[in-house]
C-alpha cells in the first residue's frame, strides 16, 4: 500500500526543528535498529541545516549490534551521560510516550508540553502527541519516514544518511520479509543503495553475527516455553540475561522466531524489567484477523496489527492473568491466515 507525507507537515517539522538551539531525541525502551538508526540519520540531517541533535538511549542499554551505524559515538546513554541543556524533542519511531524508559519515569514533566515535540512515526496506535505529527502506518518503517522526509525537505543524502536509513528499513522489515514491505519501499532501499549505502555490514550485524551469549539467552528462552490455548509464550528473566552476560537487544528475533510455531496463533515474550518489578511484553502473529496491536492497546501499549506490545506491572500473579486474558482474547478472534 503508497502512502505520501504531506508536504506542509514536512515543511512544519523542518521549521520547528530549525527553531531550536539543541534537540533531543530519546528512543523507546529496549531500542532496536530502526528506533536508534533513524534519529541518526535525524542527527546528521539537523546538523546540515545548523541544528544539533542527540539520540538518547532511554534505558541505559545501548546494543553493540548497533554500534557499527555511522555517528553512534555520538549517541547518549541516560543515567551515564550528561543531557545537554534542549528545548526541543523528536520522537521518532515512538507511538507511545510512555515507552521512554527512565528518561520519563524519573521526571514526567519532560513530557509536560513545556517542551515542543516533533512526532515522526509508522505505528498506528501513535496519539498524535506533537506540535507537528508526521504518522503514516502503512511505512515499513521510521526509517522509510525519515527517507521522504529528508527527501521533501531536500536534505543532501550523504553515504552515512543513507546507511543508516537502510539499517532501519532493513532491520524492521526483517530484511524486508514483513507484510509492510511494499513496492515503495523497495525503492527507497534501491536508492539508499545507489546513494553509497552498502548492504552487507547491515545484514551481518542484523542477522548474522552473534556472541556465544546470544545462543545462552535463546536456550533460555525455549527451555521456559509454555502454551496458554491459542498462544505459545515464554518468560526471559534478569537471571537469564546475568546467568548468560547477555544484554537485551540479544533477545530481538526469539518472538518472531516462536510466532512460525504451528498450532499457535499469537507469540508474546515477557521480558522481566532490571528492577524485577514488571515486565516489556511483545507480542507477535501470522495471521491477519488477529489484531495485536487492539489486544495490546487493551494493557496500555500498541503497535502494528501483527507487531506490538505493552508493559505489565507486577509479579507472578499479574503475570498469569495477563496470558489468560491475552489467551482469551485471541481465541475470540475470528479463524483466518
Amino acid at each position: 500500500m503508497s502512502w505520501t507525507i504531506d508536504p506542509a507537515a514536512a515543511a512544519a517539522a523542518l521549521e520547528t526543528l530549525r527553531g531550536a538551539k539543541t534537540v533531543l531525541m530519546p528512543t523507546h525502551q529496549n531500542v532496536d535498529a530502526d528506533g536508534l538508526s533513524s534519529p541518526l540519520a535525524m542527527r546528521h540531517a539537523l546538523a546540515q541545516v545548523g541544528v544539533d541533535a542527540y539520540p538518547v538511549i532511554t534505558d541505559g542499554d545501548f546494543p553493540s549490534n548497533l554500534k557499527f551505524l555511522p555517528g553512534s559515538d555520538k549517541v547518549l546513554v541516560y543515567g551515564r551521560d550528561e543531557l545537554p541543556a534542549y528545548d526541543m524533542l523528536c520522537l521518532i519511531d515512538c507511538a507511545d510516550r510512555k515507552r521512554l524508559g527512565a528518561f520519563v519515569k524519573d521526571d514526567p514533566s519532560r513530557l509536560d508540553g513545556s517542551v515542543p515535540i516533533v512526532n515522526i512515526d509508522h505505528h498506528k496506535t501513535n496519539d498524535r502527541f506533537g506540535v507537528v505529527n508526521i504518522v503514516e502506518p502503512d511505512a515499513s518503517s521510521a526509517g522509510e519516514i525519515v527517507a521522504e522526509v529528508l527527501r521533501l525537505w531536500g536534505t543532501n543524502t550523504t553515504t552515512d544518511i543513507a546507511k543508516c536509513l537502510l539499517s532501519g528499513i532493513y532491520g524492521d522489515t526483517l530484511g524486508l520479509r514483513t507484510p509492510s514491505t511494499t513496492p515503495q519501499t523497495l525503492r527507497t532501499v534501491a536508492d539508499l543503495m545507489e546513494t553509497g549505502a552498502d548492504l552487507e555490514p547491515v545484514v551481518d550485524w542484523l542477522f548474522r553475527l552473534k556472541p556465544r551469549s546470544t545462543l545462552c539467552l535463546w536456550r533460555h528462552a525455549l527451555d521456559n516455553i509454555n502454551w496458554a490455548g491459542p498462544i505459545i509464550w515464554t518468560e526471559m528473566t534478569r537471571d537469564g540475561f546475568e546467568q548468560c552476560g547477555a544484554e537485551m537487544a540479544e533477545a530481538e528475533g526469539i518472538v518472531n522466531f516462536l510466532s512460525g510455531t504451528q498450532g499457535s496463533r499469537v507469540a508474546v515474550i515477557l521480558y522481566q524489567d532490571e528492577d524485577r518489578q514488571g515486565w516489556r511484553v511483545s507480542l507477535r502473529s501470522l495471521e491477519k484477523t488477529v489484531d495485536v496491536a487492539s489486544i495490546a492497546k487493551y494493557f496500555g501499549g500498541g503497535g502494528h496489527p501483527l507487531a506490538a506490545g505493552a508493559h505489565l506491572e507486577g509479579g507472578p500473579a499479574e503475570r498469569a492473568e495477563f496470558i489468560a486474558r491475552v489467551a482469551e482474547l485471541v481465541a475470540a478472534a475470528p479463524a483466518g491466515k
